[in-house]
């Protein structure tokens, strides 16, 4: 069932490729960052680690998607 990192074909399972994908993505769009309130403005407030688990799921379930062609790259 789990295929070796270092398995003779090379190939990567899409689990890690989709992994790859998310922190690519979440890296980029700054997806879990908390955002730093500037001068005069307050941050309405900040959302729950269980709500920034969520949309990171949610976005690993459409990397997946995406990488098993299900689903059309944006």
């Amino acid at each position: 069932m789990e295929q070796a990192a270092n398995s003779p074909s090379g190939a990567r399972r899409n689990e890690d490729i989709a992994l790859d994908l998310l922190k690519f993505v979440a890296s980029t769009a700054g997806v879990g960052r908390a955002a730093a309130p500037s001068t005069g403005f307050a941050v309405p407030s900040a959302a729950k680690a269980e709500d920034h688990v969520n949309h990171l799921l949610e976005l690993y379930t459409k990397c997946l998607k995406v990488v098993e062609g299900e689903e059309p790259a944006l």
